[in-house]
């Protein structure tokens, strides 16, 4: 009789998380109906619990496909499908300790409260019989009171009751909002659910206003003199109302976005866009500065204590940073959109793309990238992607993108919005305008990824704060048939795009880069380049960990930059192909090789151009700036080539650079480190 085979490491890892999850599953059932009393010792279980699970996902995590005794079949899926599991379950015993022990407290409060009311003598007894007949009257009274109130708050809440008057004094807390005093005449242009809402005094000023602060004004309504008592009374409780406090960290752009909407409706009456439109949401937050944009996120991130970096490791053993997979690690492929509302001929497009980020419903957690989208005019409702940018096809065209993160929000998905570059043709004013958005959870209700496949996402209109706005309304209007809604329902505009797991080669080059990222698949390879560089730079070859002197390294200093100017991306990446073409196969398995290569081609590529006087400012949707850069930026490329670098160009009498310090060649990576969020 053979003698039974031994378990492997992973094997027995993955029993034991069965087992875990057995242990789970019976104490969410126990914690669904606690017995008296067992609240505290049900939480103490679900902590100790969550400890096993830590302890067998480290486990797990030290795993080496080379350590199993016999050959296991699709070993890498099989342990991040196992890590996936670990995952759910820290997060729902999390979850479970944090609810039984909101119970403790609650039920502990209600006890105190008990005790220090304490028993009640005789005469307080007969005191509260003979004063029930008159607390009855009151609640009468009151109840009368608060029918009047709720027909007021209904009749303010109404949307064709446009006039208000304030009844406190109010001054602004921030920009956008509207100060006003008490007694004036307010018009209402828009009631947001949040209770701010966009009003115009007789100056005609507009901004916000909360909504607690205002009353409907009635033409009858007696004078100031006769009520003034009144009027006093309405104010204390103005000025002693809580006003809503906005939850949305990013309120900034949307109340920007909402309190501009005057060009919008300005476009939307002439019939230039259709009614659904409104100002870009995401290029509002990418103009108020980087911190949204991928040279952000590209930097170190620090751990809590500001001592180590979170999500740069080295591993010593191999000589390199370590990879680090993420929760969120995926690509996206863009593959069109359909039936997208033309503008009108009042207004030239100038640009037509995507934006997306990471989104949890309420805060953005990751870059916003853009993707610039194709059409040609016999179909100009129809938008398409390049699905893989290779040779000298631009980046921005790049369809294919990755996404990364290590967020725990349970909501988290992808925030898609369209949107056009546009100029008025009567004005020149330029601006930005969101033609939809669409929404796409990467996990389900129970915390599983959602699968690898094609969707098809309808667009919604008017702004991710707003629900219930069509794009274009008028096409919903055009019949009331069954007929004509189904030819309604096949004109609605959607988004088109493929959910892709990543591949080996893939998850090489993404499992090394930061933990949160979004960003163009034809030039990850480039990002890899200048992780392993700023690996060398702050984890290998830094005399002391402790050091905080600055880094001489042009490329950790300028690459940031590079990663927001796309063309010059293009740049690098067309530089880079061009030297790897002459590379032997030996040389291209060198990686120390390749990466003292890579430092040679940036100095000799993109580097120069930095301070180079004939190169423009980059700006979004010039054309005429976008066409002048790429010319300039070829001329270098090709005299670089035939003079076998870039120093020939550098000492050219007719080439002139800008003036430079030190500091511009000087990393310093704790003003450019990234503090911990845990949210992100």
């Amino acid at each position: 009789m053979s003698a039974r085979r031994a378990r492997g490491p992973l094997q027995r890892v993955r029993r034991r998380s069965r087992e875990l999850l057995e242990q789970v599953e019976a104490l969410r059932e126990e914690c669904a109906a606690p017995a008296p009393g067992q609240r505290e010792a049900l939480s103490l279980r679900c902590m100790q619990l969550k400890k096993l699970v830590d302890e067998n996902t480290n486990a797990l995590r030290d795993l080496k496909k080379a350590d199993e005794p016999a050959p296991v079949g699709n070993y890498n899926q099989r342990k991040e499908e196992e890590e996936k599991l670990l995952l759910k379950l820290s997060q729902q015993l999390q979850k479970l300790v944090l609810a039984l022990d909101q119970d403790n407290t609650t039920k502990k409060s209600s006890v105190d409260k008990h005790h220090q009311k304490g028993p009640q003598s005789e005469d307080e007894n007969e005191e509260e019989n003979e004063s029930e007949d008159e607390e009855s009257s009151e609640e009468k009274d009151s109840e009368e009171a608060e029918d009047d109130d709720d027909e007021e708050d209904k009749l303010l809440d109404d949307p064709n009751v446009k006039e208000c008057i304030a009844v406190g004094n109010f001054d602004a807390q921030q920009e956008g909002d509207l100060t006003f005093t008490k007694g004036e005449i307010l018009f209402i242009h828009d009631k947001k659910a949040d209770g701010w809402w966009v009003a115009e005094n007789s100056r005609g000023e507009r901004g916000l206003v909360p909504r607690t602060y205002l009353a409907v004004h009635k033409e009858d309504d007696e004078s100031p003199e006769q009520s003034e008592e009144q009027v006093e009374v309405v104010d204390e409780t103005a000025d002693g109302t809580e006003i809503k406090k906005r939850t949305d960290s990013h309120w900034s752009a949307l109340r920007r976005a909402i309190t501009e909407n005057d060009t919008v409706e300005v476009l939307t009456t002439i019939g230039a866009v259709p009614a659904g439109f409104r100002l870009s949401t995401l290029f509002q937050l990418l103009e108020e500065g980087n911190q949204f944009r991928a040279s952000h996120f590209l930097q170190p991130e620090l751990t809590p204590s500001q001592l180590a970096f979170k999500d740069l490791v080295w591993d010593a053993e191999k000589d390199t940073i370590s990879p680090r997979p993420t929760r969120v690690s995926l690509i996206v492929t863009l593959c069109g959109c359909k039936m997208i509302p033309l503008p009108g001929v009042s207004i030239q497009v100038l640009s037509r793309h995507v934006r997306f980020c990471l989104f949890d419903g309420n805060r953005v957690l990751s870059n916003i990238h853009t993707v610039r989208a194709t059409w040609q005019p016999k179909a100009p409702q129809t938008w398409s992607f390049s699905p893989k940018v290779t040779g000298i096809l631009p980046s921005l065209l790049d369809g294919d993108c990755f996404v990364r993160s290590n967020s725990l929000a349970a909501d988290i998905g992808l925030l898609f919005e369209l949107g056009i570059t546009y100029i008025r043709n009567s004005t020149g004013e330029r601006g930005e305008l969101s033609c939809g958005w669409a929404f796409l959870k990467l996990f389900t209700s129970n915390g599983m990824p959602v699968p690898a496949k094609m969707y098809e996402l309808p667009l919604n209109g008017g702004t991710p704060c707003e629900r219930g706005v069509e794009v274009d309304p008028s096409i919903s209007r055009r019949g009331s048939g069954v007929f004509q809604q189904f030819m309604a329902l096949k004109k609605q505009p959607v988004l088109l795009l493929k959910l892709r797991a990543l591949s080996v080669q893939s998850k090489d080059i993404l499992y090394l880069l930061p933990e949160t990222l979004i960003g163009s698949m034809c030039y990850s390879h480039l990002l890899l380049f200048y992780r392993q560089i700023l690996g060398d730079a702050l984890l290998k070859d830094r005399a002391s960990l402790q050091s905080t002197d600055l880094i001489c390294n042009p490329i950790l200093a300028t690459f940031p930059q590079l990663v927001d100017q796309p063309d010059l991306m293009d740049a690098l990446r067309s530089a880079w192909a061009d030297r790897e073409r002459t590379l032997k196969r030996s040389e291209k398995r060198d990686a120390e090789f390749l990466k003292s290569l890579f430092v040679l081609v940036y100095h000799d590529s993109v580097f120069p151009l930095l301070h180079s006087t004939l190169l423009p400012p980059y700006k979004w949707a010039e054309e005429e700036s976008e066409a002048l850069r790429w010319k300039v930026i070829a001329d270098f490329l090709r005299k670089s080539r035939e003079n076998d670098g870039a120093l020939q160009y550098l000492l050219a009498a007719e080439n002139t650079h800008t003036a430079f310090d030190i500091s511009e060649l000087a990393y310093d990576f704790l003003g450019e480190a990234r503090d911990d969020d845990s949210n992100v």
